[in-house]
């Protein structure tokens, strides 16, 4: 293998690589100041985290502006306690239960059970308790939440059964769950890196550069979230997303640093060559997922703006911590980490990359075979996610063991299944035009009952509850909200939780094919002015749509059709757009990392095999630890217990096993082989424009 060891031009990252090596302790201070003093003053003032699930147009949105003006008693959402007694809940004496609730903080009223409100049972044995707040759960302080959970539950015994459900009792309990899932990746991590480098100085290195950058960032934006509304389940998603990507952008630098070493580069010049090459490429993956998640806002939903802003955040300090950091660790770790450096490559038996040029000449000899058997696997697991069905969960895809979920199975028991998610009729108008409304809800097929319109204090609005016949996530109750909002009286509005959801990921499939479009389009527009070739910029956007696609079909089996012990349920409508979003620039990272030392290999010896051959020696083993990394880190996880993480643990996490296992190991290569010299065409005028240089 040809050596890489002259000294390179003077560039901009030449440059960054010599200053941080210069002043190696200031800039270590500096990122040790930086993460001290955001942590101390983040500790001190504390986070502000709130959901936002305003959907501006739509007519839930159109209720909750309704019941803001003429109704504000009733915007808050509700915590429904479900209250079991043999003998019945006229009896069970129930005051004491609904005194303690009223007398809590951000509780704006309680509705004990009635008969002629529909909240007790046909047998008498259950009933409702209503807690209405005061405002949206995701803004109701989590202590607040706690307290109605607890003192709910005091009154449980003495032959009456309590249980709660909603969405703040879910919030909390998912709170109070742990997990372990940061603990567990990173644990896992450490023992990858210490198989590939055979050091634990050396494999710590990534690690502490992600630290660094994961901790700073969960710092910054817990104090952007008094000025902004960031949603309170961003924090895990940003460790999930800082960790990979941090571990993953300072392993390609390190390895590169390593390679150069082994080469005969002194350590100063293989840090800089290291930034150079490498650290172009972490560039260039650095700003295609940030152009990714900034296609986020393209959705127009405040909800996945706040998740953009933090990941984005994410991401930037990553890149800066493996630029500037990492360099710095280099300098002032340089001798030890030589010596072990080359300690462990001389106890290896073969040379490195030995394995990967043997899979390079399989490639160079059975192309098509590998193609093909590469292909039919993505395309295959592609297949389930053409029945992707959006939504959230509700408690009951909640474990069986969980008060949501006991709460939730009472009540489709006692009531019927659409009772859990009963939709919100609100007439804007006289009392006989929320009359007619009401006769028409009884008329109409899909509707098990209704309660008749109660009247706001202006007398303005006319609510009613209607409660379907099927459960919340039954296309057939998604199909009776159409119904109503078509064949209802003008002026009525349609809302509540069931119905949110479904305009929820109504706006995310209608918007989803544009953000698509921006996202793909802009990457592969700089991933053509990078590499100067047509043909590698369509395969990377296409290759990169089929991983993603393979890896919503895991997620549509293990958690849509319940395989694996899942519970089954809907695929969460965040969890798609943040995971193409996160994902599109993992794939474009690998790809520009094993590409461009193809493209190094080309342009030094015009020999196309030889390029495919060296470029898969040289990044092989570094893709797939880097991949396994990212496989751990994000399947970790799985642990969490949050239906959404889990969903977004496991979609990444197969996402990046497919894309460097199957895609750049098995794909890329055959599809190099076969076109030839002809990968590396690009027409005359892109020749002629100034080039994005990566090695």
């Amino acid at each position: 293998m040809h050596t890489l060891t002259s000294e390179r031009p003077d560039t901009a990252m030449t440059r960054l690589a010599a200053w941080s090596q210069r002043h190696h302790w200031v800039a270590l201070t500096l990122w040790l100041v930086t993460l001290a003093g955001t942590t101390a003053v983040s500790t001190a003032v504390g986070s502000d985290y709130r959901n936002d699930f305003a959907l501006p147009g739509t007519e839930t949105q159109q209720v909750l502006d309704s019941f803001a003006e003429h109704a504000p008693e009733q915007r808050g959402d509700t915590v429904t306690v479900v209250v079991q007694a043999e003998g019945g809940v006229a009896q069970a004496g129930l005051r004491p239960l609904v005194d303690d609730l009223a007398a809590l903080d951000h509780v704006e009223a309680v509705q004990p059970p009635a008969a002629d409100a529909g909240t007790v049972s046909p047998d008498g044995t259950v009933g409702l308790v209503t807690v209405v707040l005061d405002d949206q759960a995701g803004f109701v302080p989590t202590d607040d939440k706690r307290a109605i959970v607890d003192t709910a539950l005091e009154h449980d015994g003495d032959g009456m059964r309590v249980e709660l459900t909603g969405d703040a009792v879910r919030e909390v309990q998912e709170s109070e769950a742990g997990g372990g899932a940061e603990g567990a990746g990173m644990l896992a991590a450490l023992v990858i890196l210490m198989f590939l480098f055979g050091s634990l100085l050396a494999a710590s290195l990534p690690l502490v550069t992600a630290l660094f950058a994961v901790g700073t960032t969960i710092a910054v934006v817990g104090l952007a979230s008094h000025l902004t509304t960031i949603p309170d389940y961003t924090a895990p998603m940003l460790v999930l997303v800082g960790l990979g990507v941090g571990i993953d952008y300072a392993l390609l630098v390190f390895a590169r640093y390593r390679s150069e070493l082994l080469d005969g580069a002194d350590r100063d010049r293989a840090t800089r060559t290291a930034l150079d090459t490498a650290g172009r490429s972490v560039l260039f993956a650095g700003a295609t997922v940030v152009i990714a998640l900034l296609g986020l806002y393209t959705l127009g939903i405040s909800a996945l703006e706040g998740v953009a802003f933090a990941v984005t955040l994410t991401v930037l300090m990553t890149m800066l911590a493996s630029l500037t950091l990492l360099p710095s660790l280099l300098t002032v770790l340089g001798p030890r980490l030589e010596r072990s450096i080359r300690k462990h490559a001389a106890k290896r038996r073969r040379p490195s990359g030995h394995a990967w040029r043997r899979w390079a000449g399989v490639v160079h000899r059975r192309p098509w075979a590998v193609l093909l058997s590469g292909g039919v696997a993505v395309v295959a697991l592609c297949l389930p996610a053409l029945g992707l069905q959006l939504g959230f969960a509700d408690a009951g895809n909640d474990h069986p063991s969980t008060t949501t979920r006991q709460g939730y199975d009472l009540i489709s028991d006692a009531f019927g299944p659409g009772a859990n998610g009963p939709l919100v009729v609100v007439t804007r108008g006289e009392a006989a035009e929320a009359r007619a409304a009401f006769d028409q809800l009884g008329e109409t097929e899909g509707v098990a009952t209704a309660t008749p319109p109660q009247p706001s204090g202006d007398g303005a609005l006319h609510t009613s509850l209607a409660f379907p016949t099927t459960s919340p996530q039954d296309e057939a109750t998604a199909d009776l909200v159409e119904r109503l909002r078509d064949e209802l009286p003008e002026g009525t509005l349609v809302g509540g939780s069931t119905a949110a959801t479904i305009d929820f990921s109504d706006e995310v499939a209608e918007r989803f094919p544009l953000f698509v479009a921006v996202v793909v389009g802009l990457s592969a527009l700089l991933l053509l002015l990078v590499l100067r070739s047509v043909a590698i910029a369509v395969k990377a956007a296409v290759l990169n749509l089929l991983s993603i696609g393979a890896a919503l079909g895991v997620m549509v089996l293990v958690f849509q059709d319940g395989r694996f012990g899942a519970q089954p349920g809907p695929i969460e409508a965040y969890v798609p757009v943040m995971m193409f979003a996160v994902v599109f620039g993992l794939s474009m990272d690998y790809e520009v990392f094993l590409v461009s030392r193809m493209h190094e290999e080309w342009q030094r010896s015009r020999d196309a095999v030889a390029a495919v051959r060296e470029g898969l020696a040289t990044t092989g083993s570094v893709i797939t630890a880097a991949a396994a990394i990212m496989v751990v880190v994000f399947g970790a996880f799985v642990l969490a217990p949050d239906r959404m993480l889990q969903q977004f643990g496991l979609g990444l996490a197969a996402a990046v096993l497919l894309d460097a296992v199957v895609i750049r190991c098995l794909v890329v290569p055959s599809v190099l082989r076969l076109l030839g010299e002809r990968a590396w065409w690009a027409p005359r005028w892109l020749q002629r424009t100034p080039a994005i240089r990566t090695e």
